[in-house]
This record gives structure tokens, C-alpha cells and sequence, in this order.
């Protein structure tokens, strides 16, 4: 099925039910004045974020959302019924924008979170609320007010714990199958992961954490070259960026760079999230040229790690070195909270 992260829809509210003109005509109750019942709110569209869905793939289907109009009301003062709620389900991470301004309305990080993305219309008065001493008999009522209408747009940002970048072929499909139990496609050839995989990471001691697989980028990605950036949304909200380099190639710190360049350009604040730079396929690099690899990247302040992500070696150190790095985020952001200051991760 295919990844849908970004979608436009439109929603419109209920209208308001019409207020009612009506008399009491009983044979022992003289002037027994109005008596219309009030018209029923219209129903809001409710945009609810929910933990269940890891697409916008719904949206191919379905782009109106309509909630119920309010009832109108009745004569012996019976108020109309509020028209029901439509309420639709969105992933966490999603952004809700004005379609015509791109205005941001809602950014929903949090399943259960719900916005209310169109107020539905009020209720028409009956007749009884223009009754005055001067006007026993008002022959006046209000009609419902209409509801919000308009277009909206959904972009999704996937909220993960570890995101994945690198060139094309670097092995991150292969080190996400090695981390979860996610089964992306792996093929020795470039681009065969075309849209964002997630996967579990389960650790000993700690909470499991979620893991994104973002698309390979290439030179030029920022602008559009390759896949572009159609998916580099999605490493904006990781705690952890592993990056993963193919140490056997001959031009690996010139392929280290190129990524970081785009990642920069992108929004360079990026550059200052927690990284681990890890070298993969050390099973066929030649160890004095793994040495001066890890050294140049060490220098440059750098976290590293050596993994083959086709024979396993390494897997289970880089879970360790996760784990401490997670415990680390998880401690410098709690102490934050208590307002004191912490030293960040290089």
C-alpha cells in the first residue's frame, strides 16, 4: 500500500436548525402566547490524532467531511437535537494547514489530541425569545447559522525516536531489519526503499522506541534531485539520527559530507540534533582504512560505531550505545524541565 504523507480535504460543519413560530391553542388556556422551540446546534468536524494510523493513506478515498445540521425546532417548545459530530482519525505527527494561506491550524502530537477543525453553526431562536409586554404574539423567528466551511491541508511529519539517513545503498534498510522486525526491501541496487519504513526497537531495561527509515538522499536532494525532499519532513522530529555510511567506499568522508550538507540545507538546525555516525559493511573494509575513518569522523567531535549489517557484528554494541544515548536525552530533558541546565550530547 502505498505511503501517502501529504493530502488536501475539505470539511464542513452542520448548520444550524431554523428556530420556530408556534402558538399554544388549548381550550382552556387563554393567550397562551408563543411557544417554538429553539433550532439545534449544527455539528463540528473534530480531527482526532490517533496512534493507530501511520498514513494519510484514507484520504485518497475520501476528501469531504461533512458533519449533521441541527434539527429544527418545534412547536409546545420542543428544541431541536444538536446535529452529531463528524469526527475524523489522523497519525500523530500530522499538521493541519490552512489550504489557502498555509497557515498552520493544528499540530497534533499526541494520540487522543483532537482539534476542532470547523465550528458548526448556531441555532435559531423560536418565537418565545421576541415575546415583549407591547408584543404578546411575535410572528418572529431566527434561522440557523451556518457552518464552517472550507479547505484544509494535512502534511504528516512521523514522530520516531531514531531516524535513518544516508546514501543510497549505505545498508539502512538492512540495519532496520537487524534493529526491528520490520522486512523493508533490500536489494544491492539504489532507491529500493521509496517511502519512509518504520520499525520497533526493543531494548532491555528501557521502553521500546520507534525507528524511521528515511528514503536515501543524494546530492541535491534540497532541491528536488533524486526522491528530493519529499520525505526529509520526516527526520525533523527524531531525538537520535544515526547515520549510516558504506565505510568500504572509497570516498566515504566525501559521502559523509554530502549528506550533511543536504541535511543542512534542509534546516541546519538538524546538524545540532543528538547524531551516531555509524560505519557499515566493515566486513569487507580493509581495517586500516575503518582506523583512519573513524579518527577523521572522532575529530570532528563525532560519535561512532562499526557495524556489518549483513553479518550482524556490531548489532548488539550499537543497541547498547542507543540505549545510553536515549537515557542520556531522557535524564538532560528532565532535568530541564526542573529549570536546571544541562550539558547536550555531541
Amino acid at each position: 500500500m502505498a505511503f501517502v504523507d501529504q493530502a488536501k480535504f475539505h470539511v464542513k460543519a452542520g448548520d444550524g436548525g431554523n428556530g420556530c413560530i408556534s402558538f399554544r391553542r388549548e381550550k382552556y388556556v387563554p393567550r397562551g402566547g408563543p411557544n417554538g422551540g429553539d433550532g439545534g446546534r449544527g455539528g463540528n468536524v473534530i480531527i482526532e490524532c490517533s496512534s493507530r494510523l501511520h498514513s494519510l493513506i484514507d484520504f485518497r478515498y475520501r476528501s469531504h467531511f461533512k458533519a449533521e445540521r441541527g434539527v429544527h425546532g418545534k412547536g409546545k417548545d420542543m428544541h431541536g437535537r444538536k446535529g452529531s459530530d463528524c469526527f475524523m482519525s489522523v497519525p500523530v505527527g500530522s499538521i493541519i494547514k490552512d489550504s489557502e494561506t498555509g497557515e498552520v491550524l493544528a499540530d497534533l502530537q499526541n494520540a487522543g489530541e483532537q482539534y476542532i477543525a470547523a465550528r458548526g453553526g448556531k441555532g435559531g431562536m423560536g418565537n418565545p425569545h421576541f415575546a415583549s409586554g407591547t408584543n404578546r404574539t411575535p410572528r418572529v423567528a431566527t434561522k440557523g447559522g451556518e457552518g464552517d466551511e472550507k479547505w484544509l491541508h494535512i502534511e504528516l511529519k512521523l514522530i520516531a525516536d531514531i531516524g535513518l539517513v544516508g546514501l543510497p545503498n549505505a545498508g539502512k534498510s538492512t540495519l532496520l531489519s537487524q534493529l526491528s522486525a520490520a522486512n523493508p526491501k533490500v536489494a544491492s541496487y539504489p532507491f529500493t526503499t521509496l517511502e519512509p519504513q518504520l520499525g520497533v526497537l526493543h531494548l532491555k531495561h528501557m521502553d521500546s522506541c520507534i525507528i524511521a527509515d528515511i528514503p536515501g538522499l543524494i546530492e541535491g536532494a534540497h532541491e528536488g534531485v533524486g526522491l528530493g525532499f519529499t520525505f526529509l519532513r520526516h527526520i525533523e522530529r527524531t531525538r537520535i539520527i544515526l547515520h549510516i555510511l558504506d565505510a568500504s567506499s572509497e570516498q566515504a568522508m566525501d559521502d559523509f559530507e554530502v549528506v550533511e550538507n543536504e541535511l543542512h540545507e534542509y534546516k541546519a538546525e538538524l546538524l545540532d540534533r543528538t547524531t551516531l555516525v555509524i560505519l557499515n559493511k566493515v566486513d569487507i573494509t580493509d581495517p586500516e582504512e575503518l582506523a583512519l575513518l573513524e579518527k577523521s569522523l572522532q575529530e570532528k567531535g563525532l560519535q561512532v560505531c562499526s557495524i556489518s549489517g549483513l553479518t550482524g557484528q556490531g548489532i548488539e554494541e550499537l543497541k547498547e550505545r542507543i540505549a545510553d544515548i536515549l537515557d542520556a536525552l531522557n535524564t538532560s530533558s528532565g532535568a530541564a524541565g526542573d529549570g536546571t541546565e544541562t550539558d547536550s550530547i555531541a
